[in-house]
């Protein structure tokens, strides 16, 4: 049984770390024997964020740009896609005791796109209002003030429609070997002329996760959060753990769904069931290391 398993929450940090190689490889070294389960049941492929990393990454690019000119944001997501792999497959290798490759991933969006017209991702440093304008003027960025921190840009998130090395995974997977692929959502590009065209946006990893793992016939989708379980009511005195949830039946839930958090893994995750009949896990890797069941999704039909 395919599973594809994606990385997210303190897999990569945790709250109050500066985002180190060190604090990063550490962080996997706790997450990597739970994978163990999945792999020895079948084929495994892991996913992975990366929003702090490429914040990280933005941020040094900024600091440098009297030196060196920044690169384009699809680009970052190139280079941080490659380090967490690096870092992602030590640690898969070490406790899985089995190959493993990572593969740089693009992951291709439409032109057409209505994320395009309105960014709604803060993404890289904060600015003050002045240089946020400034660059607003000079770069043609769409900027606003977040988090009462100062002023971010704002980038497009669009929603993935393909995956170019989808046939290479494939084999990779079938040859044996555990990939690691879509990192951070992918690297987004547009289909043109007859080849695909980097573009500057940020696309869901759980979005692009439940993707990859319908195209490749997984039949189990496992995302790994901060959180034990989808919550009713979460952060509140009332808040209640949901143990199962079925697509069509529970889509009400998604209106009592943090937009930024927790509501677009419960859709990656109901978007897969009923692609394929397959069914979601939406946990922590704390709460599998302690046999607690999580949230389970399942189509309709289950037992």
């Amino acid at each position: 049984m395919l599973t594809v398993v994606a990385l997210g929450g303190n897999a990569l940090l945790r709250p109050g770390e500066r985002g180190t190689a060190a604090e990063q490889r550490a962080n996997l070294a706790r997450t990597a024997p739970v994978l163990e389960r999945f792999a020895q049941a079948g084929p495994l492929v892991v996913t992975h964020g990366n929003g702090p990393q490429v914040g990280n990454e933005l941020l040094r690019q900024e600091l440098g740009s009297a030196e060196v000119p920044p690169l384009p944001l699809w680009i970052a997501v190139a280079q941080t896609q490659a380090e967490i792999g690096a870092l992602v497959e030590a640690e898969l290798r070490r406790e899985l005791d089995l190959p493993v490759a990572v593969v740089l991933t693009h992951v291709v969006v439409e032109e057409g796109d209505p994320a395009f017209g309105e960014p709604t991702k803060p993404i890289g440093p904060f600015y003050d209002e002045a240089q946020a304008r400034e660059l607003q003027h000079e770069r043609g960025w769409k900027v606003v003030p977040d988090s009462g921190r100062g002023w971010r840009r704002l980038v497009p998130s669009p929603s993935p429609v393909g995956i170019v090395e989808l046939d290479v995974v494939r084999t990779i997977v079938d040859a044996g070997v555990v990939a690691v692929a879509a990192g951070g959502g992918g690297i987004p590009v547009l289909a043109r002329n007859g080849g695909y065209e980097g573009i500057d946006a940020v696309i869901d990893k759980d979005r692009a996760s439940a993707l990859l793992a319908s195209l490749l016939g997984a039949r189990q989708l496992v995302v790994l959060t901060q959180v034990a379980s989808v919550f009713r009511g979460f952060g509140t005195d009332a808040a209640e753990a949901v143990g199962e949830l079925v697509p069509g039946r529970d889509d009400a839930i998604l209106d009592e769904l943090p937009e930024g958090s927790m509501r677009p893994k419960v859709e990656a995750a109901f978007a897969f069931v009923r692609e394929t009949g397959g069914r979601a896990l939406i946990t922590s890797a704390d709460a599998l290391k302690r046999n607690e069941a999580g949230t389970r999704i399942v189509p309709a039909s289950a037992p």
